[in-house]
C-alpha cells in the first residue's frame, strides 16, 4: 500500500511540475494565441487557451473554441477513402480516370493519398484565372484543370511532392464512388459516429454564425496590430475556394480531435489492419521510401517510438496533431494568429513531455 501511495505521489508531483513548466512557457509566448491539449492514455493532462478569439474586441479564447484545421483535414479525407475501400466501393490502385475526367494519365488513388501523383497545383491555376468574386468548388477546380491543363511535375510514383490537388480529387472520387456528398460522408461516417459535436465542414456563412469560432488573424506591420485574415478576400484562397472539399475546410476543437485520436486505437471506423496501411511509408518507383502514408506524416523517434502527425496552415491559422503511438501520448496545437514561432513551440512541448 505504501509503495502504491509513493507511486501516485511521484506521478502527481511530475504532473504538477510539468503543468508549471507549460504555464511558464506559454506565459512567455506573447505572440501566441491558441489552444494546447496534451494527453496521455487518452486523458488530457494539460488543456488551456491563450490569447484571443477576436483581437479587435479582445474576446478571450476558450479551450472549447472551434478552429479551422486547414490541412489537418486531410486525415479525414483519407479515412473516408479507407472506409470506401473496406466497403468494396473502390481500390487504392484504381486509376483516377475511372472516376473523374482529368487530363493526366497513369495516376492512381494511392498516388493521391501519398502525394506522389506529380499533379500541378490547382490553387495556382484558380489564382491566375478564377473570378474571385465567386466561390469555387471541386467541379470548378476540375474544370479549370482540364481547361488549362498545366503539365505534370513528374511521373506518378517518382517522388513525393505535397499536393492539395490530389486531396481535392480524393473528395470528388469519394462522391463518385459512394453516390453521396463528401460533407455528408464526413458528418455521418466520422463526426457523428465519434460524437465530435463541434466538428464539421462549414460554409463561410456557417462559420460567421458560430459564436465560438476562433477567427484567424495576421499581423499587419503598417497598422502595428493583428487583423482578421478574412479582411483580405482577394489574397485569402479560403474565401474564393470556399466550397472545395478534400484538402481542407474541416473545423474542430481540441477536445474533438482527442476523440478522433483515441478512435484510431480502436476499430470504430475501420479495421486496424486497414489503418496500418495509412501509417506505412510509400515505396517510390525506384524503391526508396517516402515517409507519408494516407493523410499522415510518419517518423520513428529514439525517445518516442512511432509518431504520426500532420500540420495545417491557412491564412491566420496554424494547426498540428502529433500522435506518439507507442507512448500513447498526443499533442494538439491550434493557433489562430499564425505565429512565426509555431515550430519552436512544438519543439519545446516535445522536450517538456519527454
Amino acid at each position: 500500500m505504501k509503495n502504491i501511495f509513493l507511486f501516485l505521489l511521484i506521478i502527481s508531483n511530475n504532473s504538477f511540475s510539468q503543468e508549471k513548466k507549460l504555464d511558464s512557457f506559454f506565459a512567455a509566448q506573447k505572440d501566441f494565441s491558441g489552444v494546447i491539449l496534451i494527453a496521455e492514455n487518452g486523458k488530457p493532462i494539460y488543456q488551456k487557451a491563450f490569447g484571443y478569439r477576436e483581437f479587435a474586441d479582445q474576446i478571450p479564447l476558450q479551450a472549447s473554441d472551434i478552429f479551422e484545421l486547414a490541412s489537418v483535414s486531410k486525415q479525414f479525407t483519407a479515412m473516408i477513402i479507407m472506409m470506401l475501400k473496406e466497403k468494396g466501393l473502390l481500390n487504392y490502385d484504381d486509376s483516377v480516370s475511372k472516376y473523374l475526367l482529368i487530363p493526366y494519365k497513369g495516376i492512381t488513388i494511392r498516388h493521391l493519398l501519398t502525394h506522389t501523383s506529380g499533379l500541378p497545383d490547382y490553387q495556382d491555376i484558380m489564382d491566375k484565372y478564377w473570378d474571385k468574386s465567386k466561390v469555387a468548388g471541386n467541379p470548378d477546380c476540375i474544370e479549370y484543370l482540364n481547361k488549362y491543363a498545366p503539365p505534370k511535375h513528374f511521373a506518378p510514383g517518382e517522388k513525393y511532392e505535397y499536393s492539395n490537388t490530389g486531396y481535392m480529387l480524393l473528395g470528388s472520387i469519394a462522391e463518385k464512388a459512394s453516390g453521396k456528398d463528401f460533407i455528408d460522408l464526413c458528418r455521418n461516417w466520422i463526426f457523428r459516429k465519434l460524437k465530435m459535436k463541434s466538428t464539421d465542414i462549414r460554409t463561410l456563412e456557417e462559420k460567421k454564425a458560430t459564436r465560438n469560432f476562433a477567427i484567424g488573424h495576421v499581423y499587419v506591420e503598417e497598422r502595428n496590430k493583428w487583423v482578421r485574415a478574412d479582411s483580405f478576400p482577394s489574397s485569402n484562397y479560403t474565401i474564393w475556394l470556399g466550397n472545395r472539399k478534400g484538402p481542407g475546410r474541416v473545423s474542430s476543437t481540441a477536445s474533438d480531435l482527442l476523440k478522433w485520436d483515441q478512435a484510431l486505437y480502436t476499430e470504430k471506423l475501420i479495421k486496424q489492419s486497414t489503418l496500418q496501411e495509412a501509417f506505412t511509408p510509400m515505396k517510390l518507383n525506384d524503391g526508396t521510401i517516402s515517409n507519408y502514408g494516407f493523410g499522415w506524416e510518419i517518423k520513428n523517434d529514439p525517445s518516442f517510438g512511432k509518431i504520426v502527425q500532420h500540420d495545417g496552415d491557412n491564412p491566420g491559422y496554424k494547426t498540428q496533431i502529433i500522435r506518439y503511438i507507442d507512448k500513447k501520448k498526443t499533442i494538439i496545437l491550434l493557433n489562430n494568429n499564425a505565429t512565426k514561432d509555431f515550430g519552436l513551440i512544438l519543439k519545446r512541448l516535445e522536450e517538456i513531455i519527454k
